[in-house]
């Protein structure tokens, strides 16, 4: 049954449904709700609330549920996420499944409240030191994110890795109605510590090895391969294609279909993985291609950098690629299809 539901509470309600039953965390705006919500509804079900003393405390006891095999999660915005990357790196390193939930605001430092996007390479780049990525999901909807986050937990475990959903400061705050998910019974991992003095081992690889180097390797080209979400509509002729992720790719979708109404062969791609970023749909591009547009929430074009380097995997011809950015928020249809006119009269100029 639908409800109307704040964005923050319904991804707070979702992981509990989807078995977490460990969240620590420390409250930052816009992020905070789901904190909120948490304090008492992981009482009712049997689960632990911590509101830590720091954002380094708040994941470093997450890494402790994910030690003992726990579903445990946290979530931030912007520089608490930047103080959380020493225990995801941690985390990476030692094999541990757990859920990173960011929602983004913007600017530099201690930054603002506005929604953005401007996180994009920190978190698809790993953020922190070491050899590693996460898993990086981004939804366009509360539904989305509600779906997103039961898939989080699961992939998490599936391969021992951190896996975070990269949401917007707009998402958490707006409401929509939603179906949540149905409860599961989800039991401690196997291989989770239980108190009991024992050799048990908890990674995956042997340690500072050639060999732990060549597994890694081979555990991301496994999920790059496997794990590839996306969107996409009139790639088979389009002649210029969108690419956008998040609220903006929600507001690229009607920009598009506006376009095509007015007699515009124009397509989009919405990535639902940051990483693995969506390579394989770009091979259904059409041959007569006249350019691919990001469409980015923040300032400087980051989303750009990966479709560049898709494009010269993947595509034949040297494509134009232009990057749209709009600082923070959520640019709306209208001045998406006034800036693509500007890019087919040449006034905006291709990036790479």
């Amino acid at each position: 049954m639908l409800e109307m539901i704040k964005g923050n509470n319904a991804i707070a309600e979702a992981a509990i449904r989807a078995g977490a039953r460990l969240y620590a965390g420390y409250p930052i705006t816009p992020s905070t709700e789901i904190m909120e919500y948490l304090s008492t509804r992981m009482k009712e079900v049997g689960g632990t609330f911590i509101q830590a003393e720091s954002e380094l405390a708040g994941i470093n006891i997450v890494m402790g549920g994910a030690a003992c095999g726990v579903r445990s999660f946290t979530a931030s915005s912007g520089p608490g996420i930047s103080l959380k990357q020493e225990g995801i790196s941690a985390m990476s390193d030692e094999n541990l499944a757990c859920v990173v939930i960011n929602v983004v605001r913007y600017g530099d430092g201690l930054g603002t409240l506005y929604s953005s996007q401007c996180d994009y390479l920190r978190e698809t780049r790993g953020g922190g030191n070491g050899d590693y990525r996460t898993i990086v999901l981004c939804p366009e909807s509360i539904q989305e994110a509600v779906d997103l986050i039961v898939l989080a937990f699961e992939l998490a475990e599936k391969y021992r890795c951190v896996v975070t959903l990269m949401t917007e400061g707009a998402l958490g705050q707006m409401m929509e109605p939603c179906n949540m998910p149905d409860f599961q019974t989800v039991k401690r991992q196997p291989w989770g510590l239980d108190g009991k003095y024992t050799n048990k081992k908890i990674g995956i690889f042997d340690r500072n090895s050639m060999e732990e180097a060549a597994a890694i390797k081979e555990r991301h080209l496994e999920i790059a391969r496997a794990e590839q979400r996306v969107e996409a509509g009139y790639l088979d002729d389009a002649e210029y294609v969108f690419v956008a992720y998040g609220l903006p790719g929600r507001s690229t979708k009607g920009a598009v279909e506006q376009l095509r109404r007015d007699g515009y062969k124009a397509g989009f791609i919405r990535p639902i993985t940051a990483w693995p970023f969506p390579t394989d749909v770009f091979k259904q591009l059409n041959p007569d291609l006249k350019g691919l547009i990001t469409v980015e929430a923040n300032a400087t074009g980051q989303l750009v950098e990966d479709v560049a380097l898709t494009a010269k995997k993947v595509i034949v011809q040297n494509i134009p690629i232009y990057c749209l950015t709009y600082g923070y928020g959520i640019p709306a249809m209208k001045t998406i299809r006034e800036d693509f006119e500007k890019i087919r009269l040449g006034q905006i100029k291709e990036v790479f």
